[in-house]
């Protein structure tokens, strides 16, 4: 938009599609929404779910933030499921759209299309959130080690994943979680649905 475009002009960024381009994207969208919201006397209901909190898959004080967390303990699985529930219960126009969504790959979408194709696909870039969901289950509702959650992966995942791409992944995640917990010291609230969450 003409607004990131003279936000980044004005702090002399010279237009490169870096993570300052990608994060000033995300960081206006929350700025209209926030304003929006105060204009309408309404509020901000935050998207990110349960695994892009556990991954800090989410820009910090861009789309991490908003006024109420609904899908704070919610893994982006268990969201999938509810989508695809409800498309099945709606029927119709509402039941096309939402299967569109779960047709299109998990994206920021904070770079150009290329082609006309979705350019950053969340899970070529993070790991498969079959699995992440799968490692934060054993690590935060049993406080299970990595080497038995490794373990009782490869034993669930024998047939979609290699012990290689599993410890990989296992990795990525570790790395990823306890590096990312800055942006869950000053999330909203939200609620605690299931047997975890990380909402403060």
């Amino acid at each position: 938009s003409q607004s990131v475009t003279r936000h980044l002009a004005d702090i002399g960024h010279e237009g490169a599609q870096d993570v300052t381009y990608e994060n000033a994207q995300a960081r206006e969208r929350t700025q209209v929404l926030m304003d929006l919201a105060n204009r309408f006397s309404g509020l901000v209901v935050g998207t990110g779910d349960l695994s892009e909190l556990a991954l800090g898959w989410a820009t910090y004080n861009g789309d991490h933030m908003s006024m109420y967390g609904v899908n704070a303990s919610i893994p982006k699985t268990l969201v999938r499921c509810l989508v695809a529930y409800e498309a099945g219960r709606l029927g119709g126009t509402a039941r096309d759209a939402l299967l569109d969504i779960l047709d299109t790959p998990v994206s920021p979408e904070l770079l150009p299309p290329e082609d006309g194709a979705i350019s950053q696909k969340t899970e070529q870039i993070v790991g498969p959130y079959e699995l992440h969901d799968f490692f934060l289950y054993y690590m935060l509702r049993y406080g299970f080690s990595p080497r038995k959650i490794y373990r009782l992966a490869c034993t669930a995942f024998a047939e979609r994943f290699s012990g290689e791409e599993i410890k990989a992944w296992l990795r990525t995640f570790l790395r990823r979680f306890f590096s990312q917990q800055f942006k869950r010291s000053c999330l909203p609230d939200g609620p605690r649905v299931g047997s975890v969450a990380l909402s403060p």
